[in-house]
């Protein structure tokens, strides 16, 4: 598994516009060092405390995104450093970034999860609902939202997902001040881009299969 040849050789193969977004979660500090010598510089945790402990080990211009569901009373452990939170699914989250935020003295940036896989397990609110988001965070001064993130269904069926990620797609079109649309993983990411991402979650293509 050479880290630095995978970096390059998907950098090469999407568009410049495209964000990764290296999701190192269970990986050693090691992979992030070579992931980083290679250009990286956005990495995505699922753990808030796991994001800590690497945060505090490597260097201090790496733009830190958590990527996995928030529990509120974790986020004041990542509030001083995160960059951008991509799961945000409820206005007690919302509130909860802000208040911490706002002890800071930051701002940051997060993504509203969009429903979009017909699974119960995957997170997000529904698509009706972006509007009274979107207002309410304008009540929060120390909070961005910066865009909109998808998970597809976790299936072979390129049709399905190609759809969900159109319908994402086309909500976030309908919001000119929106900036990021995160949709897309090692097992979609072509998929993801064809309909209009511009951030993709790479784990294993970079990685390697994840470490458990």
């Amino acid at each position: 598994m050479n880290i630095e040849n995978n970096i390059s050789n998907l950098k090469n193969s999407i568009p410049d516009y495209v964000d990764i977004v290296a999701v190192s979660k269970t990986k050693p500090v090691n992979d992030l060092i070579k992931a980083y010598r290679a250009g990286q510089r956005i990495f995505g945790e699922n753990k808030v405390q796991e994001m800590v402990a690497k945060f505090e080990k490597l260097p201090k211009d790496i733009e830190w995104h958590m990527i996995g569901h928030v529990q509120t009373n974790k986020v004041k452990y990542m509030a001083s450093f995160v960059n951008t939170i991509h799961s945000v699914d409820s206005h007690k989250l919302l509130k909860e970034i802000q208040k911490q935020a706002f002890k800071n003295n930051r701002k940051i940036k997060c993504l509203i999860q969009i429903r979009i896989a017909n699974e119960d397990t995957k997170f997000g609110i529904e698509p009706s609902e972006l509007n009274d988001y979107l207002n309410f965070s304008k009540t929060l001064p120390n909070v961005k939202i910066t865009g909109l993130m998808g998970m597809a269904s976790f299936t072979d069926d390129q049709n399905q997902i190609r759809n969900e990620f159109r319908m994402l797609s086309n909500l976030y079109d309908d919001f000119s001040d929106l900036k990021a649309l995160s949709m897309g993983m090692s097992n979609d990411y072509k998929i993801g881009i064809e309909e209009g991402s511009t951030m993709i979650r790479i784990g294993s293509k970079i990685f390697g299969e994840r470490n458990f």
